[in-house]
């Protein structure tokens, strides 16, 4: 009897197996007349969804035969697609496709096989459609991983690109390519660098979480753990301690130094210097808020040897004070050296306290410093003794 039944079922494969042309030429059929998404793909796309329609009913027909000799069928229909083929259409496109294949199939089935095989071919289907799905959710998911990962390479390899220095067109392009908007030239860019956050976080969800907090607070983001430093290239905003702000929990315990604004990602290595150079010189300054802005340590990061800060401090700071009769360079000089008694200043000078008064003003407004705050008050010092170092005569070109 069991062997009557084999025949009979070998029998149905085989009637079913000479309809799989006509049921792959209606699967197609019906996918342009019942998704309009379909009909818009191009001829190429068409054609890969095509060869996976006609290797989804071939695989049905060989699991009908024997499903537990080709139980690993649902999965391997996929197989015959590109890589690609997941880039084109979504898992909810996918899902909408195996479903309008299915029905077709029920509907179709009828016409071509004995009215004896369809209850069998219809229950058959019902179990091979579940599959399918699962099947279709595991290519996804594998598709997802691997672009995350690819990804994450591609993130680094652009933030190592900037901190390097070597931002060019294709750092551009591969910045476009994450999804950077402000990859066209246009986008204010700031670098920000602390120490990369302790525990099992692994560089895929703190960049993740990175970016969208990034994204939630109206700027772009670019994230990479090098070392035992976190690194984040901002972008699209004017203001970038105030989105660090909302990112600082995602950093180690420590400094987060945040470099200049710069007008695009290609000059983003002016702010990486600043920043990196600013966490190096960052323990000097152990009260600092946090974050901090790279130009607030410009004193320490002259101590530990950043040339930059250096000639930062001599051309913004010491050379304005220099211009004219010199009386700001020498008034300041005379403040800082009573330790900030206007009065003894007056004294020494031989002017009246206003006349210093008046003066400390200016050198304030002159270089954004200003003498009567303590913290300013040791930028200047530094400021002016750089001066002297780097050009000992008042009034010249500051080298």
């Amino acid at each position: 009897m069991a062997k009557v039944k084999d025949r009979g079922h070998a029998a149905r494969a085989e009637r079913l197996q000479g309809a799989t042309g006509a049921l792959a030429t209606a699967a197609i059929a019906a996918m342009d007349e019942k998704l309009p998404w379909f009909g818009k793909l191009s001829a190429q796309d068409r054609s890969w969804i095509g060869l996976v329609a006609q290797s989804g009913i071939t695989a049905f027909v060989d699991w009908f035969r024997d499903p537990e000799a080709h139980s690993s069928m649902p999965t391997r229909m996929f197989g015959s697609a590109p890589r690609e083929f997941t880039r084109v259409i979504s898992l909810h496109q996918t899902v909408d496709l195996v479903r309008t294949t299915i029905e077709m199939i029920e509907n179709t089935i009828g016409d071509l096989l004995p009215a004896e095989d369809v209850p069998a071919v219809h229950e058959a289907m019902q179990r091979y459609a579940r599959e399918v799905a699962f099947a279709a959710a595991a290519v996804y998911a594998q598709a997802a991983e691997m672009r995350g990962a690819w990804d994450a390479r591609l993130e680094a390899l652009v933030v190592d690109s900037v901190i390097r220095g070597e931002a060019d067109e294709s750092v551009r392009s591969r910045a476009s390519a994450l999804g950077w908007t402000g990859a066209t030239g246009s986008s204010e860019v700031a670098v920000v660098v602390g120490r990369a956050p302790d525990g099992e976080s692994g560089t895929a969800n703190v960049s993740d979480a990175v970016r969208a907090a990034a994204r939630e607070a109206g700027a772009d983001a670019l994230c990479a753990m090098q070392g035992d430093r976190l690194v984040i290239v901002l972008g699209g905003t004017s203001k970038p301690v105030e989105i660090v702000q909302k990112l600082v929990g995602w950093f180690g315990p420590g400094p987060i130094v945040v470099g200049p604004v710069v007008k695009d990602l290609m000059a983003a290595v002016t702010s990486a210097r600043a920043a990196v150079a600013g966490l190096r010189a960052a323990p000097a300054w152990p009260t600092a808020p946090r974050p901090v802005h790279a130009d607030e340590l410009l004193a320490e990061r002259s101590l530990s040897g950043d040339g930059h800060a250096r000639r930062q401090l001599a051309t913004g700071v010491y050379g304005p004070l220099t211009m004219g009769d010199g009386v700001l360079l020498d008034t300041v000089s005379a403040y800082l050296d009573s330790g900030g008694s206007i009065e003894a200043t007056a004294r020494a000078m031989f002017i009246h306290a206003n006349t210093v008064r008046y003066r400390l003003k200016r050198v304030g407004e002159i270089t954004g410093y200003s003498p009567g705050n303590p913290r300013d008050a040791f930028t200047l010092r530094v400021a002016l003794a750089l001066g002297r170092l780097l050009n000992p005569e008042p009034g010249a070109h500051v080298l």
